[in-house]
């Protein structure tokens, strides 16, 4: 639970009221779902092999968050088998609902056990697929928060952890050049 760590260091801190978490570990991320249950300042959104089929048994479509937090939940739950077209399409629609919330800062649970081979999970996610999800993540143009998560085989983890983060400052670097005017002037350098 280090993301509600994190968070709340960042509420008191920096006076940060919404913030969306994205885990995107195999796994449900259970324990921040409880922390932010009911907590409508805090969109929680999961993507993870579905609870029936691996540990730790939960993330259902149907659990949404309770009271004032209702509505805050969202979990997306993927087969057993999901390939990067597949996943794709489940982080459009959490990358969707996290505009719609338009939070002040974004906290990543950065799973790399998504990836082909990894010996806890099914999917077969490439470097490729970590570029481009990434890339989507950084067009948002949020201040984003990395927190290393799920990503066991040594064999590729660190060549995905490097093509997420290249593609996180691409995203980045284009959310940016959108915002500028070509050859606008600031403090006389030429943009």
């Amino acid at each position: 639970n280090i993301e509600a760590i994190m968070i709340e260091y960042i509420r008191k801190a920096y006076g940060v009221n919404r913030v969306a978490i994205v885990d995107t570990d195999c796994h449900h991320g259970d324990g921040s779902q409880d922390i932010y249950w009911h907590d409508p300042n805090v969109l929680f959104i999961s993507i993870h092999q579905d609870g029936r089929t691996l540990y730790p048994g939960s993330g259902f479509p149907d659990h949404k968050g309770e009271g004032k937090g209702e509505g805050y939940t969202l979990n997306i739950p993927l087969p057993e088998t999901v390939d990067g077209t597949k996943y794709l399409k489940a982080l459009k629609r959490a990358l969707q609902r996290i505009e719609e919330f338009r939070p002040q800062i974004l906290v990543l649970a950065l799973g790399l056990d998504p990836s082909r081979g990894d010996p806890t999970g099914t999917w077969s996610l490439t470097r490729k697929d970590f570029t481009e999800n990434a890339r989507m993540i950084g067009e948002l143009g949020l201040p984003v928060l990395v927190i290393q998560e799920g990503g066991y085989r040594t064999q590729t983890l660190g060549k995905n952890a490097l093509a997420f983060f290249q593609g996180l400052a691409e995203g980045v670097s284009r959310w940016a050049d959108s915002r500028h005017v070509s050859n606008h002037r600031l403090h006389g350098v030429t943009l």
